[in-house]
Protein backbone atom coordinates (compact mmCIF):
# COMPACT_ATOMS: atom_id res chain seq x y z
CA UNK A 1 0.00 0.00 0.00
CA UNK A 2 1.02 3.43 -0.72
CA UNK A 3 0.93 6.21 1.42
CA UNK A 4 -0.26 9.74 0.41
CA UNK A 5 -0.37 12.61 2.07
CA UNK A 6 -4.27 13.74 2.84
CA UNK A 7 -6.78 16.01 4.32
CA UNK A 8 -9.32 14.31 6.69
CA UNK A 9 -12.68 14.87 4.71
CA UNK A 10 -11.26 13.89 1.20
CA UNK A 11 -9.59 10.95 2.94
CA UNK A 12 -12.81 9.66 4.36
CA UNK A 13 -14.70 10.02 1.02
CA UNK A 14 -11.85 8.60 -0.74
CA UNK A 15 -12.28 5.63 1.50
CA UNK A 16 -16.01 5.07 0.88
CA UNK A 17 -15.42 4.71 -2.66
CA UNK A 18 -12.76 2.21 -1.65
CA UNK A 19 -15.47 0.68 0.19
CA UNK A 20 -17.67 0.37 -2.75
CA UNK A 21 -19.88 3.34 -2.15
CA UNK A 22 -20.75 5.03 -4.99
CA UNK A 23 -23.78 6.95 -4.40
CA UNK A 24 -23.35 10.44 -2.15
CA UNK A 25 -26.23 12.71 -1.20
CA UNK A 26 -25.56 15.87 0.61
CA UNK A 27 -25.73 19.60 1.78
CA UNK A 28 -22.33 21.85 1.99
CA UNK A 29 -21.98 23.11 5.65
CA UNK A 30 -18.63 23.96 7.33
CA UNK A 31 -16.16 22.40 8.68
CA UNK A 32 -17.12 19.19 6.19
CA UNK A 33 -17.20 20.46 2.82
CA UNK A 34 -14.26 18.98 1.09
CA UNK A 35 -16.24 15.36 1.52
CA UNK A 36 -18.89 16.53 -0.93
CA UNK A 37 -16.61 18.40 -3.17
CA UNK A 38 -14.36 15.56 -2.86
CA UNK A 39 -17.32 13.22 -3.87
CA UNK A 40 -18.55 15.57 -7.02
CA UNK A 41 -15.05 14.81 -8.41
CA UNK A 42 -14.70 11.47 -8.01
CA UNK A 43 -18.25 9.48 -8.17
CA UNK A 44 -18.34 10.21 -11.96
CA UNK A 45 -14.76 8.67 -12.39
CA UNK A 46 -15.65 5.69 -11.01
CA UNK A 47 -19.78 5.35 -12.51
CA UNK A 48 -20.89 6.86 -9.31
CA UNK A 49 -24.05 9.54 -8.55
CA UNK A 50 -23.20 13.27 -6.13
CA UNK A 51 -26.43 15.05 -5.63
CA UNK A 52 -26.05 18.40 -3.94
CA UNK A 53 -29.45 18.16 -2.41
CA UNK A 54 -31.66 21.64 -1.31
CA UNK A 55 -31.43 20.75 2.16
CA UNK A 56 -30.21 18.47 4.82
CA UNK A 57 -34.37 17.57 5.33
CA UNK A 58 -33.99 16.25 1.84
CA UNK A 59 -30.60 14.29 2.19
CA UNK A 60 -32.37 12.32 5.00
CA UNK A 61 -34.88 10.91 2.70
CA UNK A 62 -32.54 10.82 -0.48
CA UNK A 63 -30.33 8.83 1.46
CA UNK A 64 -33.71 6.49 2.37
CA UNK A 65 -34.74 5.91 -0.75
CA UNK A 66 -31.27 4.99 -1.92
CA UNK A 67 -30.82 2.71 0.68
CA UNK A 68 -33.99 1.23 0.03
CA UNK A 69 -33.36 -0.16 -3.58
CA UNK A 70 -30.13 -1.61 -1.89
CA UNK A 71 -27.30 0.67 -2.85
CA UNK A 72 -24.28 1.35 -0.99
CA UNK A 73 -24.74 5.33 0.10
CA UNK A 74 -23.49 7.99 2.59
CA UNK A 75 -23.89 11.55 3.59
CA UNK A 76 -22.29 13.59 5.51
CA UNK A 77 -22.68 16.72 7.44
CA UNK A 78 -21.71 19.41 10.17
CA UNK A 79 -23.78 19.66 14.02
CA UNK A 80 -26.79 22.16 12.77
CA UNK A 81 -27.11 20.05 9.60
CA UNK A 82 -27.78 16.46 11.34
CA UNK A 83 -29.95 18.34 13.53
CA UNK A 84 -32.15 18.73 10.40
CA UNK A 85 -32.06 15.04 9.48
CA UNK A 86 -32.75 13.72 12.59
CA UNK A 87 -36.43 12.62 11.94
CA UNK A 88 -35.06 11.58 8.38
CA UNK A 89 -31.96 9.08 10.92
CA UNK A 90 -34.92 7.71 12.68
CA UNK A 91 -36.84 6.53 9.98
CA UNK A 92 -33.98 4.94 8.39
CA UNK A 93 -33.59 3.23 11.72
CA UNK A 94 -37.07 1.80 11.93
CA UNK A 95 -37.01 0.65 8.86
CA UNK A 96 -33.15 -1.13 9.25
CA UNK A 97 -31.63 0.64 6.43
CA UNK A 98 -28.13 0.41 6.26
CA UNK A 99 -26.52 3.87 5.66
CA UNK A 100 -22.74 5.84 6.45
CA UNK A 101 -23.46 9.37 8.17
CA UNK A 102 -20.46 11.98 8.92
CA UNK A 103 -20.88 14.36 11.49
CA UNK A 104 -17.57 16.77 11.26
CA UNK A 105 -18.78 18.92 14.77
CA UNK A 106 -18.83 22.47 14.96
CA UNK A 107 -19.35 24.20 18.30
CA UNK A 108 -22.99 24.88 18.90
CA UNK A 109 -25.80 25.30 20.12
CA UNK A 110 -27.33 27.26 17.25
CA UNK A 111 -25.31 27.95 14.66
CA UNK A 112 -22.98 29.20 16.89
CA UNK A 113 -19.56 29.16 15.13
CA UNK A 114 -17.40 27.44 12.50
CA UNK A 115 -14.54 25.87 14.13
CA UNK A 116 -14.05 22.06 15.57
CA UNK A 117 -15.68 21.06 18.58
CA UNK A 118 -16.79 17.85 20.28
CA UNK A 119 -20.41 19.37 20.99
CA UNK A 120 -22.71 16.18 19.64
CA UNK A 121 -21.01 13.30 21.64
CA UNK A 122 -24.88 13.59 23.39
CA UNK A 123 -26.65 13.89 20.55
CA UNK A 124 -25.19 10.94 18.86
CA UNK A 125 -25.30 8.60 21.71
CA UNK A 126 -28.58 9.33 23.45
CA UNK A 127 -30.91 11.71 21.53
CA UNK A 128 -30.31 11.53 17.76
CA UNK A 129 -33.65 11.17 17.16
CA UNK A 130 -37.38 10.01 18.35
CA UNK A 131 -38.22 6.66 19.23
CA UNK A 132 -36.80 3.35 20.27
CA UNK A 133 -33.33 2.65 18.47
CA UNK A 134 -29.74 3.42 19.01
CA UNK A 135 -27.26 5.13 16.35
CA UNK A 136 -23.86 3.24 16.13
CA UNK A 137 -21.33 5.86 16.95
CA UNK A 138 -17.50 5.69 15.84
CA UNK A 139 -15.11 8.16 16.67
CA UNK A 140 -11.79 8.28 14.97
CA UNK A 141 -8.17 10.33 16.39
CA UNK A 142 -6.71 10.76 13.19
CA UNK A 143 -6.83 10.44 9.92
CA UNK A 144 -5.17 6.60 8.91
CA UNK A 145 -8.11 5.98 11.86
CA UNK A 146 -10.90 7.98 9.84
CA UNK A 147 -10.10 5.78 6.75
CA UNK A 148 -10.61 2.77 8.42
CA UNK A 149 -13.30 3.76 10.48
CA UNK A 150 -15.42 4.66 7.47
CA UNK A 151 -14.76 0.95 5.96
CA UNK A 152 -15.73 -0.53 9.03
CA UNK A 153 -18.63 1.53 9.55
CA UNK A 154 -20.21 0.67 5.91
CA UNK A 155 -19.16 -2.98 6.98
CA UNK A 156 -21.19 -2.58 10.31
CA UNK A 157 -24.00 -1.00 8.31
CA UNK A 158 -24.37 -3.64 5.85
CA UNK A 159 -24.24 -6.43 8.73
CA UNK A 160 -26.46 -5.66 11.28
CA UNK A 161 -28.74 -3.26 9.05
CA UNK A 162 -28.32 -0.01 10.58
CA UNK A 163 -27.80 3.22 10.27
CA UNK A 164 -23.70 4.36 11.71
CA UNK A 165 -22.26 7.31 11.95
CA UNK A 166 -18.25 8.74 12.03
CA UNK A 167 -18.12 11.13 14.41
CA UNK A 168 -15.16 13.14 14.37
CA UNK A 169 -14.55 17.30 15.75
CA UNK A 170 -13.45 19.63 12.56
CA UNK A 171 -9.89 19.22 13.20
CA UNK A 172 -9.96 15.53 12.07
CA UNK A 173 -11.58 16.97 8.88
CA UNK A 174 -8.89 19.36 8.73
CA UNK A 175 -5.91 18.19 9.56
CA UNK A 176 -3.73 16.58 6.67
CA UNK A 177 -1.57 13.36 7.69
CA UNK A 178 -0.06 10.64 5.38
CA UNK A 179 -2.44 7.55 4.78
CA UNK A 180 -2.99 4.61 3.09
CA UNK A 181 -6.01 2.66 1.32
CA UNK A 182 -6.48 -0.83 1.68
CA UNK A 183 -6.50 -2.14 -1.78
CA UNK A 184 -10.52 -2.65 -2.56
CA UNK A 185 -12.28 -2.76 -5.65
CA UNK A 186 -15.26 -0.56 -5.70
CA UNK A 187 -18.10 -3.22 -4.89
CA UNK A 188 -19.41 -5.90 -4.50
CA UNK A 189 -22.74 -4.50 -4.73
CA UNK A 190 -24.86 -4.33 -1.48
CA UNK A 191 -26.25 -7.43 -0.31
CA UNK A 192 -29.68 -6.84 0.06
CA UNK A 193 -31.29 -9.11 -2.25
CA UNK A 194 -34.00 -10.76 -0.06
CA UNK A 195 -35.56 -6.86 1.53
CA UNK A 196 -34.76 -4.38 -1.05
CA UNK A 197 -36.95 -2.59 -3.51
CA UNK A 198 -35.71 -3.77 -6.94
CA UNK A 199 -39.07 -4.47 -8.97
CA UNK A 200 -41.36 -7.53 -7.97
CA UNK A 201 -41.61 -9.17 -11.38
CA UNK A 202 -41.54 -13.20 -10.48
CA UNK A 203 -41.42 -12.61 -6.51
CA UNK A 204 -44.12 -11.28 -4.13
CA UNK A 205 -44.05 -7.58 -3.51
CA UNK A 206 -41.64 -6.22 -0.61
CA UNK A 207 -42.36 -2.94 1.36
CA UNK A 208 -39.78 -0.65 3.06
CA UNK A 209 -41.19 1.09 5.93
CA UNK A 210 -41.23 2.37 9.51
CA UNK A 211 -44.60 2.36 9.92
CA UNK A 212 -46.05 -0.20 12.28
CA UNK A 213 -49.77 0.42 12.96
CA UNK A 214 -50.53 -2.54 14.82
CA UNK A 215 -48.71 -2.14 18.43
CA UNK A 216 -47.97 -5.85 18.61
CA UNK A 217 -46.02 -5.76 15.14
CA UNK A 218 -44.23 -2.61 16.28
CA UNK A 219 -43.24 -4.45 19.74
CA UNK A 220 -42.04 -7.37 18.26
CA UNK A 221 -40.19 -5.57 15.75
CA UNK A 222 -38.48 -2.89 18.16
CA UNK A 223 -37.45 -6.67 20.02
CA UNK A 224 -36.27 -7.93 17.56
CA UNK A 225 -33.90 -4.58 16.31
CA UNK A 226 -32.46 -4.54 19.87
CA UNK A 227 -31.32 -7.97 19.28
CA UNK A 228 -29.04 -7.08 16.72
CA UNK A 229 -28.05 -3.90 18.90
CA UNK A 230 -27.10 -6.32 21.31
CA UNK A 231 -24.89 -8.14 18.66
CA UNK A 232 -23.30 -4.79 17.86
CA UNK A 233 -22.04 -4.43 21.79
CA UNK A 234 -21.27 -7.98 21.70
CA UNK A 235 -19.08 -7.89 18.65
CA UNK A 236 -18.39 -4.50 17.77
CA UNK A 237 -17.44 -2.52 20.68
CA UNK A 238 -13.96 -0.84 20.47
CA UNK A 239 -11.88 1.24 22.69
CA UNK A 240 -7.91 1.82 22.91
CA UNK A 241 -5.38 2.52 25.50
CA UNK A 242 -2.02 4.79 25.91
CA UNK A 243 0.81 3.23 28.46
CA UNK A 244 -2.07 1.05 30.64
CA UNK A 245 0.69 -1.46 30.62
CA UNK A 246 1.51 -0.95 34.14
CA UNK A 247 0.90 1.02 37.38
CA UNK A 248 -0.49 4.19 36.83
CA UNK A 249 -1.75 6.87 39.62
CA UNK A 250 -3.98 8.70 37.16
CA UNK A 251 -6.37 7.59 34.47
CA UNK A 252 -7.42 9.98 31.81
CA UNK A 253 -10.34 9.79 29.02
CA UNK A 254 -10.80 11.80 25.66
CA UNK A 255 -11.86 10.64 22.24
CA UNK A 256 -11.10 11.82 18.88
CA UNK A 257 -8.32 14.48 18.64
CA UNK A 258 -8.82 14.97 22.93
CA UNK A 259 -7.07 11.68 22.95
CA UNK A 260 -3.71 13.15 21.02
CA UNK A 261 -3.66 16.06 23.20
CA UNK A 262 -3.93 13.67 26.31
CA UNK A 263 -0.99 11.39 24.94
CA UNK A 264 1.52 14.34 24.42
CA UNK A 265 0.84 14.97 28.15
CA UNK A 266 1.20 11.60 29.26
CA UNK A 267 4.53 11.61 26.91
CA UNK A 268 5.83 14.67 28.98
CA UNK A 269 4.70 13.53 32.68
CA UNK A 270 6.78 10.18 31.31
CA UNK A 271 10.54 12.08 31.01
CA UNK A 272 10.01 12.56 34.73
CA UNK A 273 9.07 9.11 35.74
CA UNK A 274 5.37 10.40 36.15
CA UNK A 275 2.96 7.29 35.09
CA UNK A 276 -0.47 8.48 33.78
CA UNK A 277 -3.09 6.32 31.61
CA UNK A 278 -5.58 6.88 28.96
CA UNK A 279 -8.55 5.19 27.83
CA UNK A 280 -9.97 6.03 24.55
CA UNK A 281 -13.41 4.77 23.25
CA UNK A 282 -13.30 4.78 19.47
CA UNK A 283 -16.67 2.95 19.69
CA UNK A 284 -18.81 6.16 21.78
CA UNK A 285 -21.98 3.77 21.04
CA UNK A 286 -21.82 0.99 21.74
CA UNK A 287 -19.65 2.87 24.93
CA UNK A 288 -16.73 0.34 26.04
CA UNK A 289 -17.92 0.15 29.13
CA UNK A 290 -16.83 -3.25 31.51
CA UNK A 291 -13.16 -1.95 29.26
CA UNK A 292 -13.48 1.43 30.76
CA UNK A 293 -14.72 -0.21 34.06
CA UNK A 294 -11.24 -1.93 34.28
CA UNK A 295 -9.31 0.96 33.54
CA UNK A 296 -10.46 2.86 36.05
CA UNK A 297 -10.12 0.35 38.23
CA UNK A 298 -6.60 0.23 38.26
CA UNK A 299 -5.99 4.06 38.66
CA UNK A 300 -6.53 6.17 41.93
CA UNK A 301 -7.91 9.29 40.23
CA UNK A 302 -9.62 9.83 36.65
CA UNK A 303 -9.56 12.90 34.35
CA UNK A 304 -11.70 13.33 31.43
CA UNK A 305 -11.10 16.11 29.06
CA UNK A 306 -13.46 16.87 26.09
CA UNK A 307 -13.77 19.63 23.69
CA UNK A 308 -17.17 20.78 25.13
CA UNK A 309 -18.81 20.68 28.68
CA UNK A 310 -18.92 17.25 30.21
CA UNK A 311 -21.00 15.04 27.71
CA UNK A 312 -18.94 12.00 27.53
CA UNK A 313 -18.09 12.55 31.32
CA UNK A 314 -21.71 10.85 32.06
CA UNK A 315 -20.64 7.55 30.58
CA UNK A 316 -16.95 8.10 32.45
CA UNK A 317 -19.16 7.97 35.52
CA UNK A 318 -21.44 5.31 34.44
CA UNK A 319 -19.06 3.07 33.92
CA UNK A 320 -17.14 3.89 37.43
CA UNK A 321 -20.30 2.65 39.45
CA UNK A 322 -19.21 5.45 41.95
CA UNK A 323 -16.21 3.59 42.69
CA UNK A 324 -14.07 7.17 41.66
CA UNK A 325 -15.01 11.02 41.64
CA UNK A 326 -14.33 11.74 37.77
CA UNK A 327 -12.67 15.15 37.23
CA UNK A 328 -12.85 17.13 34.06
CA UNK A 329 -11.29 19.63 31.64
CA UNK A 330 -13.58 21.22 29.21
CA UNK A 331 -13.25 23.95 26.21
CA UNK A 332 -15.76 24.56 23.61
CA UNK A 333 -16.29 27.25 20.97
CA UNK A 334 -13.77 25.77 19.05
CA UNK A 335 -11.27 26.19 22.17
CA UNK A 336 -8.87 23.16 23.06
CA UNK A 337 -7.69 21.79 26.31
CA UNK A 338 -3.98 21.97 25.74
CA UNK A 339 -1.25 19.45 27.31
CA UNK A 340 -0.36 22.11 29.32
CA UNK A 341 -3.82 22.28 30.93
CA UNK A 342 -4.00 18.75 31.13
CA UNK A 343 -0.29 18.39 32.85
CA UNK A 344 -1.15 21.43 35.10
CA UNK A 345 -4.57 19.52 36.12
CA UNK A 346 -2.30 15.55 36.54
CA UNK A 347 -0.05 17.61 39.26
CA UNK A 348 -2.84 18.98 41.09
CA UNK A 349 -4.02 14.86 41.36
CA UNK A 350 -0.75 13.77 42.09
CA UNK A 351 -0.16 16.40 45.16
CA UNK A 352 -3.59 14.88 46.45
CA UNK A 353 -2.93 11.16 46.12
CA UNK A 354 0.66 11.85 47.42
CA UNK A 355 -0.83 13.79 50.89
CA UNK A 356 -3.44 11.31 50.92
CA UNK A 357 -0.73 8.66 51.20
CA UNK A 358 1.58 10.83 54.22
Amino acid sequence: MTRVLMKGNEAIAEAAIRAGCLHFFGYPITPQNEIPEYFSRRLPQVGGEYVQTESEVATSNMIFGAAGVGVRVMTSSSSPGISLMSEGISYLAGADLPVVIVNMMRAGPGLAGILPSQSDYAHATRGTAHGDFELTVLAPSSVQEAVDLTILSFQIAERYRVPVMLLGDGMIGQMMEPVEFPELEVGPPLAADDWALTGCRGREPRLVSSLYLDPVELNDKNYERYRRYALIRDKETRFDTYNCDGPYDVLLTAFGVMARVCMSAIDELAKEGIRVGLFRPITLNPFPEDACRSAIARAKRVLDVEMNMGQMLVDIRLAARGSHDIDFIGKCGGLTPSVEDVVERVRVHLAAIRAEER
